[in-house]
């Protein structure tokens, strides 16, 4: 099955990291090539969530690798504590090294987290885990 995950889409965000699909209960992330994402350089994105789903609207991260970039992942213990209803985070990888990346930040998230090869599993794996709130 082939979700459409356009037909939910509430809107989509550029900022200067990336882009953002927002809907009902994720965030597709698209960050862009080359980016060293931190915790402070996400403090648009973090008030843009918050604007969304509040402290209470339960919410998955779905990190869309198409792009090379780094991050610091000890962002994660910071970030995740500013959003008691983020329930999971999805990535998404399309080549061996950024899966590698992918199951070592694992390691820096307290939530569900599982690693995808394709885009549509990753918003099935979504509705699994909103479906049962």
């Amino acid at each position: 099955m082939i979700y459409d995950f356009n037909k939910k889409l509430l809107h989509k965000h550029e900022l200067a990291i990336g882009l953002f699909y927002f809907y009902k209960n994720h965030i597709i992330s698209e960050i862009k090539e080359g980016v060293t994402l931190t915790f402070e350089n996400c403090n648009e994105l973090f008030e843009i969530i918050h604007s969304y789903y509040g402290t209470s609207t339960p919410f998955v991260y779905i990190s869309n690798r198409k792009n090379s970039y780094s991050f610091v992942p000890t962002g994660h213990f910071k970030s995740s504590k500013l959003f008691p209803n983020f329930i999971g985070y999805g990535v998404v990888t399309y080549d061996a090294i950024n899966t590698k990346v992918a199951t070592l930040e694992q390691s820096f998230l307290e939530n569900e987290t599982k690693i995808f090869d394709n885009l549509d599993e990753a918003l099935l794996w979504v509705h699994e885990l909103i479906k049962p709130l």
